[in-house]
C-alpha cells in the first residue's frame, strides 16, 4: 500500500511542474514586426538634389505608403509590436524614413524619425448622415400612402 502512494506523489509533482511550465511559457513576450524601412546603406545610395522618384524607387523600392497629394513624398515604416499574454499588443518600436520630393520630381530631403518623435494623433470618425434612419423598405412605401396625391399625377 506504501509503494502506490509513493509512485503517485513523484508523478503529481511532475505533472503540476509542468502545468506551471506552460503556464509560464504562455506568458512569453511574442514580438512582431510589420513594415519596411531602408538601412543606412540603401539611403547613402540616394542623393539629395540628384536622385529622382525613379532611381529612388530603383535604389531602394517602392513605399507602401506614399504621400496624400500627388507627387509629395515617399514614406517607409516599420513597427514592432509586443504580444504579452492576454492584454493589448503594444508598440515598442517605430521607425519611419520620408524622402520629400520637389516638384519637378528631384529628392529634397530625407528624414528619419522615430517612436519618441511621435505624438498621437487623434481621429475623428466623421460619417455623413442619411435622411433614411432605421427605415425599411416596406415603412416607406407605407408612409408614403397618406402623401399620395392623385391630382398631381392627373395634371402632368
Amino acid at each position: 500500500m506504501f509503494g502506490k502512494s509513493s509512485c503517485i506523489k513523484p508523478t503529481l509533482r511532475a505533472a503540476v511542474l509542468f502545468l506551471a511550465g506552460l503556464a509560464v511559457a504562455g506568458c512569453t513576450a511574442i514580438y512582431r514586426d510589420h513594415g519596411y524601412v531602408p538601412t543606412e546603406e540603401d539611403l547613402a545610395k540616394v542623393s539629395v538634389g540628384v536622385d529622382t522618384r525613379d532611381t529612388v524607387a530603383e535604389a531602394i523600392g517602392v513605399p507602401s505608403v506614399s504621400g496624400v497629394l500627388n507627387e509629395s513624398g515617399y514614406y517607409y515604416v516599420r513597427s514592432r509590436l509586443r504580444h504579452y499574454g492576454a492584454t493589448e499588443p503594444k508598440v515598442v518600436a517605430r521607425e519611419l524614413v520620408a524622402i520629400s520630393f520637389t516638384q519637378s520630381g528631384i529628392v529634397q530631403n530625407i528624414e528619419r524619425f522615430g517612436l519618441e518623435d511621435g505624438r498621437v494623433v487623434v481621429l475623428n470618425r466623421r460619417v455623413t448622415e442619411s435622411s433614411v434612419n432605421n427605415t425599411t423598405f416596406l415603412r416607406q412605401v407605407l408612409g408614403n400612402i397618406g402623401n399620395f396625391n392623385p391630382g398631381a399625377v392627373a395634371n402632368q
